[in-house]
């Protein structure tokens, strides 16, 4: 099974190779924004505790995240793979998915860090506010988004070079690029 984190700061370009790492490889991809809607709509016990927590407007804490995750993880277990975009945040989120895939017989097979340093995010993100009139992409939000991201979510790095799981892509210059060196660390990934 073939499973995989994309990571990287607001603007690397998670979103646009997430897609080439779906159809190329038929993974299935778990967003935790898209896993907290589905339970929501669903109904769910659990989607209805997170919908409580959204709708005060405080973040959903790790265990409700956790179960909902292992939930869908149950439901996909004849996937060829997984893509988890958003997911693990911090070292905790990471612990808890290594056991979830463990206790599934799998494993996370390679953390994808796309590496842009923070201009060219801000230029990106600049650009994408003003084609798609996102509000959250004015200079000072994303500058806190920057922050956030370096001193919370950044560390898990740290992690999956401990395991052996991580490998830093340049996330610089044209899609094709980057999907093809992307690509290559994937094959090595599946060849060992």
């Amino acid at each position: 099974m073939l499973n995989v984190i994309i990571f990287g700061a607001p603007g690397s370009g998670k979103g646009t190779q997430s897609e080439f790492l779906i159809a190329k490889y038929g993974l299935d991809h778990i967003s935790t924004g898209d896993v907290l809607r589905g339970a929501i709509k669903k109904g769910s016990e659990l989607g209805l505790l997170a919908k409580g927590f959204m709708d005060e407007g405080k973040l959903v804490p790790d265990d409700l995240i956790i179960k909902l995750i292992s939930n869908f993880l149950d439901e996909k277990s004849d996937s060829k793979g997984v893509l988890f975009d958003g997911f693990p945040r911090t070292i905790p989120q990471a612990k808890a998915l290594k056991e979830m895939l463990n206790e599934r017989g799998t494993d996370i097979s390679v953390l994808i860090d796309l590496q842009v340093d923070d201009e060219e995010l801000i230029k990106r993100l600049l650009e994408r506010g003003k084609i798609s009139g996102r509000s959250d992409d004015n200079l000072e939000t994303i500058q806190a988004r920057l922050d956030v991201y370096h001193t919370q979510t950044a560390p898990l790095a740290t992690y999956y070079i401990s395991e052996e799981k991580y490998s830093a892509i340049k996330g610089v210059g044209a899609i094709e690029d980057i999907s093809q060196r992307i690509d290559q660390v994937v094959q090595l990934t599946m060849i060992q």
